[in-house]
C-alpha cells in the first residue's frame, strides 16, 4: 500500500540546511530552511528520504552527476515542461531561458517564471539555467544567486 502521509527530512548541505518533502512515494517539494540545532522530522524513518539525502550528500561530495527519484511537482503543463526540459541539461552544463524558451514553445520571461517557481530545486536543476550569454540572474533558493553560483561551481560548469 502506498503511504500517502506527507513525510520530511531537513538535510545539512553546504548551501545550508534543506528540506525535502515526499507524499504518496515521490518527493514533492525542496527547500532551504532556517533549521535550528535538534529540529527533528519525521522523515528519517521514510526510505525515500533517506535515499534522496544520500543522493545529496554524494552530489555536494561530488560522487553523483544525476538524481535517481521519483519527482512529482505541483505545476501547470507549461511549469511542468519547462521542468522536465530543465532536468534534460546534464551537470556542469548551462542553459539559457532563450534555449528552453524554443524547446518547450513558450517566451523565455514565462520559463524564468517557470524556474523561479520550481517546487524541487538541486534535484530539477533550475540552477543550471541563466540569462543570455550566460550572465546570472535570480534564483529563487538558498542565498539568491550566491547559492547557485555556488552550485554551478561544485558542478565545473564553464561560467563567464
Amino acid at each position: 500500500m502506498e503511504d500517502n502521509a506527507l513525510h520530511s527530512l531537513i538535510v545539512a548541505t553546504p548551501t545550508g540546511s534543506f528540506r525535502l518533502t515526499a507524499e504518496g512515494g515521490a518527493i514533492t517539494r525542496a527547500t532551504w530552511v532556517e533549521a535550528a540545532a535538534g529540529d527533528v522530522d519525521d522523515g528519517a524513518t521514510e526510505p525515500l528520504l533517506a535515499e534522496a539525502a544520500a543522493q545529496l550528500k554524494a552530489y555536494f561530495d561530488g560522487a553523483r552527476q544525476a538524481f535517481d527519484l521519483p519527482l512529482r511537482p505541483s505545476g501547470g503543463a507549461f511549469q511542468q515542461s519547462v521542468w522536465a526540459e530543465m532536468r534534460k541539461i546534464p551537470y556542469g552544463s548551462v542553459r539559457t531561458y532563450g534555449d528552453l524558451a524554443k524547446a518547450v514553445g513558450g517566451e523565455a520571461r514565462a520559463v524564468g517564471g517557470a524556474c523561479g517557481s520550481n517546487p524541487i530545486p538541486i534535484l530539477i536543476p533550475c540552477h543550471r539555467v541563466v540569462g543570455a550569454y550566460g550572465t546570472m540572474t535570480g534564483f529563487s533558493g538558498g542565498r539568491g544567486v550566491e547559492t547557485k553560483l555556488d552550485l554551478l561551481r561544485r558542478e565545473g560548469a564553464m561560467l563567464i
